[in-house]
């Protein structure tokens, strides 16, 4: 029987062809960082610095806010919408909240169309706003409630605007208005303001709304228009310049049915 080998005998352990002892079993060789953890690191400490650069220095902070009006009429005055807006000065720009400053203004001021809030790094804020245009006037009392295009009621004067209609909403209770309600009507009312031809809407003096498809448009010369309801408006528009034409002279129009417009009186 053959003896025991020179491991077993407890001698030293073999080598390998090149002299080198292998390693034992269950240990681990480290050696220095390959290029991957050193780009690990490296991210590491970038993003900590641009965390600490963006929220913790004072090189992008809030120093300074402005207004900017795009066109359109200019009723509110800067202090009124800075003050609405209340943008952090000296807080982090990163952390500025753009949509709780618009919302904050639309809810408080009315007459605002439309707010985009724009960062200007490294410390500038714009605050542009966009104010509602009146369509149409309602008479409240001894004032004036202004109506924009859509039927928003924004804002009050104390004196009516010079080609601007009044909007006279005389509302009987009936199935149309508790089925779209007197916001619905009264923006229906006001389209037909938007859609008039530039020569008629110059006339126009009132419009008269006792229910959602009975509108009524009295022009300038004791001339008035039975429009109906504010749909086909852009038929109706057409129909209207063409009966007008037909018929110079005429004080009453009807065009509810645009495909059979009628005119009468002289």
């Amino acid at each position: 029987m053959a003896g025991a080998t020179t491991a077993q005998r407890g001698g030293p352990p073999r080598t390998s062809d090149s002299g080198r002892r292998p390693p034992a079993r269950g240990r681990r060789w480290f050696g220095r960082p390959g290029p991957v953890a050193a780009l690990l690191v490296l991210a590491a400490l970038l993003g900590g610095f641009g965390a600490w650069a963006l929220y913790g220095s004072d090189w992008l902070r809030v120093e300074r806010v402005s207004v900017r009006w795009h066109e359109g009429p200019r009723v509110l005055t800067e202090d009124q919408i800075l003050e609405v807006a209340d943008v952090p000065v000296g807080s982090p720009m990163a952390s500025l909240d753009k949509g709780a400053i618009g919302d904050r203004l639309l809810a408080e001021l009315p007459r605002l169309a439309s707010v985009d809030v724009v960062r200007g790094w490294p410390h500038g804020v714009t605050v542009k706003v966009t104010e509602r245009s009146p369509a149409a006037l309602i008479a409240a009392g001894d004032a004036f409630r202004e109506v924009d295009g859509d039927g928003v009621v924004f804002g009050e004067r104390a004196d009516a605007l010079p080609g601007v209609p009044l909007l006279a909403m005389e509302l009987t209770e009936s199935p149309s208005l508790r089925r779209f309600g007197e916001d619905r009507v009264r923006a229906e009312a006001v389209s037909v303001v938007e859609a008039l031809p530039g020569a008629v809407r110059e006339d126009l003096d009132v419009v008269r709304v006792a229910s959602f498809d009975a509108i009524t448009l009295e022009l300038s010369g004791d001339r008035v228009i039975r429009w109906g309801s504010a749909e086909d408006s852009e038929a109706k528009a057409t129909a209207l310049v063409a009966v007008m034409n037909a018929a110079d002279g005429a004080r009453h129009f009807d065009v509810s049915a645009p495909s059979a417009p009628a005119a009468s009186g002289g």
